[in-house]
């Protein structure tokens, strides 16, 4: 499949088409694995299983991978979760852009992988060369916010630098999996969160902070439960 997108460059902006063969969620990736180990254990008491190893990684349908404003879900207990997405593309250049791994929590309790594929990827609809972010991307800071009830609650925010790197990335994807890493999409982990648990809400909001070059992206998308149909 293949998604277009614009590449905000510092000359410009152009329209891109990504071709996707290939989708990997890495999860677990903070860069401190004692605090990673502290925050599987949290899960663990919340009945979620943890990995056999940290960081992990997920294979997802590619069809999964979207650049819209609503999604539709099955049940109240599905939430985003900010991450920062990384193209491969078939020429060897890699692009970053920001994301959501938006995940039926519900499902997590018994089988993450499967909790994975039966909600979307959603991805912003700009992207940044890695090349013109890569020597101060520790300083990037993302941050996301739901809005429950109609009112827009913060629910995470951290900077890059907590996160593996593109290239350490890059190279525990390259570590894991069997095929080429062209025509690859990454989505990288997210960062902690400014509340005590997971928020269901009816609209994520997402955005990608650089201070560096003083530019932002953002992602925004409502979630339609679609069980409201028949209520």
């Amino acid at each position: 499949m293949y998604i277009d997108l614009t590449v905000q460059e510092q000359s410009g902006s152009r329209q891109a088409r990504f071709v996707c063969d290939t989708m990997v969620n890495a999860g677990f990736s903070g860069r401190n694995q004692e605090k990673v180990q502290e925050h599987v254990r949290e899960l663990a008491a919340k009945g979620i299983p943890a990995p056999s190893e940290t960081p992990t990684l997920y294979p997802v349908v590619s069809q999964s991978l979207l650049c819209q404003s609503s999604i539709d879900v099955l049940g109240h207990k599905t939430s985003g979760e900010v991450e920062y997405v990384l193209f491969l593309d078939g020429e060897g250049e890699i692009y970053a852009g920001l994301g959501s791994d938006h995940t039926d929590r519900k499902l997590e309790e018994t089988d993450i992988p499967r909790a994975k594929q039966i909600c979307p990827n959603l991805v912003s609809d700009t992207v940044w060369p890695l090349s013109e972010v890569e020597a101060h991307w520790d300083d990037i800071v993302l941050k996301s916010a739901v809005t429950v009830n109609g009112e827009s609650v913060p629910y995470q925010e951290g900077a890059l630098g907590g996160v593996l790197s593109p290239r350490q990335m890059v190279d525990f994807v390259r570590s894991k999996v069997s095929c080429e890493m062209r025509n690859m999409v990454i989505y990288s982990g997210t960062v902690a969160m400014l509340t005590d648990g997971f928020r269901y809400g009816e609209r994520f909001e997402a955005e990608m902070v650089d201070p560096y070059l003083e530019r932002r992206l953002g992602l925004q998308y409502a979630i339609n439960n679609v069980e409201d149909i028949t209520a």
